[in-house]
């Protein structure tokens, strides 16, 4: 599959604006670079004119240029490593590729070599989704991750105890990705399933449901979501603004899901709801 690339330059203040625009009709990549950031899309998902909608929007307000180019999947690790720096969450986490130094210091370490996918810990979404699994109790616990990315998650959630854990995303290659991410940290299973979430359709009821992929994809989902976790059960969300919020609670009150916590950073919310 070839993956369409846009060089994007930009002020600063709009990255991640634009970012969580261009996700929002199916740019599924990011790379940030000192001009502005790198997107990137499936070339047979591109809606151009959505694309243009979004860019003649901040284009003078953001000093925007765009250069267009396909990318295929050869020396995408050489481009992550200009720009990929470790990341450490709290007091505990620190994430690094395979290519930094280690820290024995902090008291859980992931690797991941990210390649094409979203969940390097970079993000605001997915340091604050880690954030809040470090406060949950996961020993013995079943956990499920919808849209599983590099994988970052679920080795985080592997790394508290949980004791079954299954993950998936809907693309190609986010599954070999994560594969090789579990791999990289003493994981044999689980491994990625590819799909969405009624196309994997996971049996049972999981302790744990994270899911952080996108305001839309969650409005659309939630209900599955709900019936995925068990009373007393937690649904982690995120892939929204702050300003989102009340819409996610809305639905998700749909489907005996309450507020239990909340943590929000750069303008990103996540959230955590109690099955009732």
């Amino acid at each position: 599959m070839q993956y369409l690339e846009f060089k994007i330059s930009c002020s600063e203040p709009y990255r991640e604006i634009l970012i969580a625009e261009l996700a929002e009709v199916g740019f599924d990549s990011f790379l940030e670079t000192d001009e502005g950031i790198d997107a990137y899309i499936q070339e047979d998902a591109l809606e151009r004119s959505l694309f243009q909608e979004i860019i003649n929007k901040y284009r003078e307000a953001a000093f925007i240029k765009v250069v267009e180019g396909k990318m295929d999947k050869v020396n995408w690790n050489e481009e992550w490593e200009k720009y990929y720096d470790p990341i450490i969450v709290g007091d505990q986490v620190y994430v690094r590729a395979s290519f930094h130094e280690a820290r024995p210091e902090y008291t859980y370490e992931i690797l991941i070599n990210p390649k094409m996918s979203f969940g390097t810990g970079h993000h605001a979404t997915t340091f604050l989704m880690i954030s809040h699994l470090l406060n949950l109790d996961q020993q013995g616990k079943r956990v499920l991750d919808i849209g599983a990315g590099t994988g970052i998650l679920a080795i985080m959630a592997y790394k508290l105890g949980a004791k079954e854990i299954e993950a998936f995303d809907i693309d190609e290659w986010c599954v070999e990705n994560g594969d090789e991410n579990f791999k990289l940290n003493g994981i044999s299973h689980p491994r990625m399933g590819k799909g969405t979430v009624r196309e994997v359709n996971p049996g049972g009821e999981f302790d744990i449901v994270m899911a952080n992929i996108n305001k839309n994809v969650l409005l659309d989902e939630m209900e599955e979501y709900g019936n995925l976790v068990k009373e007393g059960g937690n649904l982690l969300l995120s892939g929204f603004y702050k300003h989102d919020i009340p819409d996610i609670l809305k639905k998700a009150n749909k489907f005996s899901l309450e507020l239990a916590d909340e943590k929000t950073k750069d303008g990103w919310a996540a959230l955590v709801m109690k099955k009732i």
